[in-house]
C-alpha cells in the first residue's frame, strides 16, 4: 500500500509538472514591472508572472504594469485600466501563426509593437470599444474615456470601424467617437483631461526604442527608424497599413467579435 501511494504521489506530481510547462509554453508574455493594485483575473499578480491568453489584467487607482510578450513588444497599463489578452501566437520561426489580439475594455495603455508588428501586420488588433487598432513597427498610446483617442509617438497606426479605416503618423493624434463614425485628427490640446493625464505618464515610460522619441517630435519625415524600418510621412506606406489595418479588423472581428463577446 505505501509503494503504491508513493508511485501515485510521483505520478500526480509529474502531472502538474507537465502542467507548469503546458501553460508556459502557450503563454503571452510576462509581467515585467508593477507597482500599486495589479490582477490577472481578479488575483494580485507578481513581477515575473507568465500570462496566459484569455487573461484579463487590471490596475487600480496609481497602478501602473508593463507587460513583455514574447515577440518583444511591450504594453504599459495606465491606472484604472482593464486590458484582455484575448488571443496571442507567437512562433519566431513561423511567422503564418503570427496572432496578437487584445482589448483596451477601459482606461488607457502604451503600446511598442514587438516581431508581429514588423512582420505580419494583419495579425495584429487591438481592439476598443469604437476602433480596431492596426500597427507597423509603432509606439503608440490609446485612452479610452469615450471616445477613443490615439496618439501615436513613433511609426504610423491605423484606425479602423465599420466607416472605413484612418491613418495616424508619427506626432499625430485622433478620436474615434463611436464605431460607426470615421476616426478624425484632433490637436493635442483638444485632448480631455482624463486623456491627456495619461498620455502624458505613459509617455514618459521609459521603453525601447520609443522612450527617445517625443510625442510632439517623433523622427523627421522620410527618415528611415533602424528599429521598425517604417518611413513615416510616406503616402504609400500610409496605403499599406491602412490596408493591414483593415485587414487586422476583419480578423479580429472572425475571431469572436468585440470585447466582451470572445470566449476564453
Amino acid at each position: 500500500m505505501d509503494s503504491a501511494a508513493r508511485h501515485l504521489g510521483r505520478f500526480v506530481a509529474a502531472l502538474a509538472t507537465t502542467a507548469v510547462f503546458a501553460g508556459s509554453a502557450l503563454a503571452a508574455g510576462v509581467v515585467q514591472t508593477l507597482h500599486g493594485d495589479v490582477r490577472a483575473a481578479q488575483r494580485p499578480v507578481s513581477v515575473n508572472q507568465r500570462l496566459l491568453p484569455g487573461t484579463t489584467v487590471t490596475t487600480g487607482s496609481g497602478a501602473q504594469a508593463v507587460i513583455l510578450f514574447d515577440d518583444g513588444a511591450q504594453v504599459v497599463l495606465h491606472q484604472n485600466t482593464e486590458f484582455r489578452i484575448v488571443d496571442f501566437r507567437y512562433n519566431d520561426a513561423d511567422a503564418t501563426t503570427d496572432r496578437s489580439i487584445l482589448d483596451l475594455v477601459k482606461g488607457a495603455l502604451r503600446m511598442v509593437s514587438g516581431t508581429i508588428g514588423r512582420r505580419s501586420r494583419p495579425a495584429f488588433a487591438l481592439r476598443t470599444p469604437q476602433v480596431t487598432i492596426g500597427i507597423r513597427g509603432t509606439d503608440f498610446m490609446v485612452a479610452v474615456v469615450n471616445p477613443t483617442y490615439v496618439q501615436v509617438i513613433q511609426g504610423a497606426v491605423g484606425a479602423s470601424n465599420t466607416a472605413g479605416t484612418v491613418v495616424f503618423g508619427a506626432g499625430a493624434t485622433g478620436a474615434a467617437t463611436t464605431s460607426a463614425t470615421l476616426a478624425t485628427p484632433i490637436v493635442a490640446g483638444a485632448l480631455p483631461p482624463a486623456a491627456s493625464s495619461a498620455f502624458n505618464a505613459l509617455g514618459a515610460v521609459k521603453l525601447g526604442y520609443g522612450a527617445s522619441y517625443g510625442v510632439a517630435g517623433g523622427v523627421a519625415t522620410g527618415a528611415p527608424d533602424a528599429a521598425t524600418g517604417f518611413t513615416p510621412g510616406t503616402p504609400s506606406t500610409w496605403a499599406g497599413i491602412a490596408a493591414g489595418a483593415a485587414a487586422a479588423a476583419a480578423l479580429a472581428v472572425g475571431g469572436g467579435g468585440h470585447k466582451g463577446s470572445t470566449s476564453h
